[in-house]
């Protein structure tokens, strides 16, 4: 399993920043790894919100389809993609901070099958792009990384 786990402080209030973090629309805007996202059921976030995420693979890109499966604004928000290769697993947390609040983004990804030999070299290509993505998130956010929030 590989697994990026990256904590914002937001000036934004915790609804407003749940509210874009929920919409997983807004995924191309702040995660250079995704080309498209295509809601496909739903409008906006919410229990019934299924969206296809087109991202960068090895070759090409690999289109996953994202359901929420935990939905309790303001404060949490989970999506899980299953394909015949991989599951993916992204838990996004909100909580209030004084200055606005603090956004985890927490991702986990799965080899499946015989290909979960391969777990060891998705974690380091999946730091590199977990990186990369929370530094999108820290601008898209206005935010600052906090490494052990309180």
């Amino acid at each position: 399993m590989a697994r990026h786990v990256v904590h914002v402080r937001t000036p934004r209030p915790p609804e407003e920043a749940f509210a874009y973090m929920a919409d997983l629309n807004n995924f191309e805007r702040w995660d250079p790894g995704v080309e498209r996202v295509d809601q496909v059921k739903g409008s906006g976030p919410g229990t019934e919100a299924v969206f296809d995420v087109s991202v960068k693979a090895v070759a090409g890109t690999m289109t996953l389809r994202y359901e929420t499966i935990d939905y309790e604004p303001p404060s949490r928000v989970v999506a899980r993609a299953q394909s015949a290769m991989l599951t993916s697993l992204d838990t996004i947390t909100v909580r209030p901070d004084p200055d606005g609040s603090i956004v985890t983004y927490d991702a986990e990804l799965t080899l499946n099958g015989l290909l979960r030999l391969a777990d060891p070299l998705l974690s380091l290509a999946f730091k590199r792009i977990g990186g990369r993505a929370a530094d999108g998130l820290i601008d898209a956010l206005d935010g600052d990384r906090v490494e052990h929030p309180a």
